[in-house]
C-alpha cells in the first residue's frame, strides 16, 4: 500500500464537506501524514495536476439490470407513506485499522431501493402532490481544480473512479444530486421525516430534531417486510448465488487432502476464492468446521486440524454483485466414508429434513416446516434411548434442544437472516407465499463433552441445509445440485476425487 502526501482519512460525508474551491483548497493546509515522505505539495506541482487529463465521461450506459424492479419498490414504499420525506442511506466507510478502512458494503434498505452500492449515497424520497420525487445523492467524480482527486485518501488515483453523476442517473434510473449538499438541505426540511437508522451519522445529525425512534422503526419494518417475498430478479439473483456456491463445495471436497496437511482454513481460502471470482464476496463467515467443531454452531476461526475419519460441517454461501447470498450446509466424511455412527446420525438428520421441505408450500404456516423437522429428531432421540418419551412430552418441553440447539430455518435474500425487522405476525407466525426463500436446516449436535450420550456420539455435529423456493404448487430446491443423502454424498465426492 503506497505511502500518499496526505491522510487518507478525509473522506467526507453530508455532515463534512469536501473544499469546494481553488480558494478554499489554498486557503487550506494539507493535512500531511505524521510519517509521510513528502513534507507538502509545491504550488508547480498543485498546478501541473489541474490540467492534462482526458475526458472520462462514460456515454452510452444502459440502465442496472434491477432498475425496474427497484422502481416497482420505490412505488410501494411512496404509497405505504404519503406526504412524508423518506431518507434512506447507504452507509459510510468504516475504519478497519488506523487509515485503512474495511470493504463496504451498502445498507440493504438502500441497495434493495435503488441498486447503488455506494458509501455515503442517500436515497430522498420528496413528498409531491402525486406520490414522491426521488434523488439519489452521491458524491461526484473527484474534484481536479482542488486536487481532491490526487490528494484526498479518498480521491479517484487513489481507489478509482466512481461514476459521474450524470451516469448514475442513467445506471439507476433517479435523479441524482451531490451529497455534499444534503445536510443543508435536511436540516431545512419541514413537514414529517422518516430515516432508515443505523447507517450514517451525519444524516441522523441533520435529522435529529425532525424523526422520532418509533417513525423511523415502521420504515424499517416496512422495508424488512417488503422483501419477504421475492420477485423474479431476486430469485435469479439467489439462484446465481447457489450455484457458485454449489461449485465452491466442489472445490473444497477437491482439495480435503490438503486441508488434512494444513488446517480448516484451507477450505476457508478455497471456497473464499470462489466467492470472490463468481460473486462479491461469501455471504457470511465461512463455518469450516471438522471434527467436534462441528457442534459449535457458528464455527468461524476455522483454525483447527482437518482428520480422515472425521466429518466436516461446512456452512458457507456466495454473495452475488447484486448482494443476494445463498446460505447451504453440507456435512461431509473427510475421508469420503460415512462410519456407522456417523451415517446413523447423517440418515436422522436427512430425514427430518425431508419432513421439513415438504411441509414448504403455499398456504402453509410458517412453523409448519420447523415443526415438521423437529418432530423427526424428537423420535430419533426417544428411539435412541437419549431423553425420555413419549415424543409429544418432549416436544412439549423443548428437550430435543440440547442436541437440536437452533430454529429449522430462515428467510433469505440480501442478508444471510434476511427481513429480520419484521413483524413476528408477518414473519414466524406469517403463512408462506409464493416467492418467500428460506433455509430448511435441522442439525443434530453432540457435544465432546456431554456425558447424558453414548462416548461414541460425542463430538458428532450434522446439519444439512438447503434453500427453497416457495412456488405455486409447493417449493423448488435451488440448491439441489448438491446431493443429500448419504450415499449420493459418498458417490459424489468419490467422483470429485477421481
Amino acid at each position: 500500500m503506497g505511502d500518499g502526501p496526505v491522510a487518507v482519512s478525509r473522506r467526507k460525508t453530508v455532515a463534512q464537506k469536501l473544499p469546494e474551491t481553488p480558494e478554499t483548497a489554498e486557503e487550506e493546509p494539507i493535512k500531511q501524514r505524521k510519517n509521510g515522505l513528502y513534507p507538502g505539495v509545491s504550488d508547480e506541482l498543485a498546478e501541473n495536476m489541474k490540467s492534462g487529463w482526458a475526458d472520462t465521461e462514460l456515454h452510452g450506459l444502459e440502465p442496472v439490470a434491477q432498475a425496474e424492479h427497484t422502481a416497482r419498490r420505490r412505488a410501494a414504499l411512496s404509497a405505504r407513506f404519503p406526504g412524508e420525506r423518506l431518507v434512506i442511506p447507504a452507509g459510510n466507510l468504516k475504519t478497519r485499522s488506523n487509515d485503512t478502512e474495511y470493504s463496504f458494503r451498502s445498507s440493504v434498505e438502500y441497495a434493495y431501493l435503488t441498486g447503488n452500492q455506494t458509501e455515503d449515497g442517500v436515497l430522498v424520497l420528496e413528498p409531491t402532490a402525486d406520490g414522491h420525487r426521488g434523488t439519489l445523492y452521491l458524491l461526484p467524480r473527484s474534484d481536479r481544480e482542488n486536487g481532491e482527486f490526487w490528494l484526498s485518501g479518498q480521491g479517484e488515483l487513489w481507489v478509482g473512479r466512481r461514476h459521474s453523476l450524470s451516469e448514475a442517473a442513467t445506471l439507476y434510473g433517479i435523479p441524482t444530486s451531490d451529497v455534499r449538499e444534503l445536510a443543508d438541505k435536511l436540516r431545512e426540511a419541514t413537514g414529517p421525516v422518516r430515516v432508515v437508522r443505523g447507517y450514517d451519522a451525519g444524516v441522523e445529525d441533520a435529522l435529529t430534531d425532525k424523526v422520532t425512534a418509533e417513525r423511523d422503526e415502521e420504515l424499517r419494518v416496512f422495508l424488512s417486510e417488503a422483501r419477504l417475498v421475492k420477485d423474479e430478479f431476486e430469485i435469479g439473483e439467489l439462484q446465481k448465488a447457489v450455484d457458485s456456491t454449489v461449485r465452491g463445495f466442489e472445490d473444497v471436497v477437491k482439495v480435503l487432502d490438503k486441508a488434512e496437511a494444513t488446517s480448516e482454513r484451507y477450505i476457508e481460502g478455497t471456497f473464499f476464492l470462489r466467492a470472490r471470482v463468481e460473486g462479491n464476496d461469501i455471504g457470511y463467515g465461512s463455518i469450516c468446521a471438522a471434527g467436534p467443531h462441528a457442534c459449535t454452531l457458528h464455527w468461524v476461526r476455522n483454525d483447527g486440524p482437518v482428520r480422515s475419519g472425521d466429518l466436516l460441517l461446512l456452512d458457507a454461501g456466495v454473495e452475488t454483485h447484486t448482494l443476494y447470498t445463498a446460505d447451504v450446509t453440507r456435512t461431509l466424511p473427510i475421508n469420503g466414508t460415512y462410519d456407522e455412527i456417523q451415517k446413523k446420525i447423517y440418515d436422522a438428520v436427512y430425514e427430518s429434513q425431508e419432513a421439513g421441505i415438504a411441509a414448504v408450500k403455499p398456504g402453509a404456516k410458517y412453523r409448519d416446516f420447523h415443526d415438521a423437522a423437529q418432530r423427526v429428531l424428537a423420535e430419533k432421540l426417544v428411539e435412541w434411548g437419549l431423553v425420555e418419551g413419549p415424543v409429544e412430552r418432549v416436544l412439549e418441553l423443548g428437550l430435543q434442544r440440547r442436541w437440536t440447539l437452533h430454529g429449522t430455518g430462515h428467510m433469505l435474500g440480501m442478508d444471510v437472516h434476511d427481513c429480520a425487522a419484521a413483524r413476528t405476525e408477518t414473519y414466524v407466525e406469517g403463512t408462506l407465499e409464493p416467492g418467500m426463500v428460506l433455509t430448511v436446516e435441522p442439525g443434530l449436535y453432540f457435544q465432546a463433552d456431554d456425558l447424558t450420550v453414548p462416548e461414541e456420539y460425542r463430538g458428532i455435529g450434522v446439519r444439512i441445509e438447503d434453500d427453497i423456493l416457495v412456488t405455486e404448487d409447493g417449493n423448488r430446491n435451488l440448491s439441489a445440485g448438491l446431493p443429500r443423502r448419504s450415499d449420493e454424498v459418498e458417490a459424489w465426492m468419490a467422483s470429485l476425487k477421481g
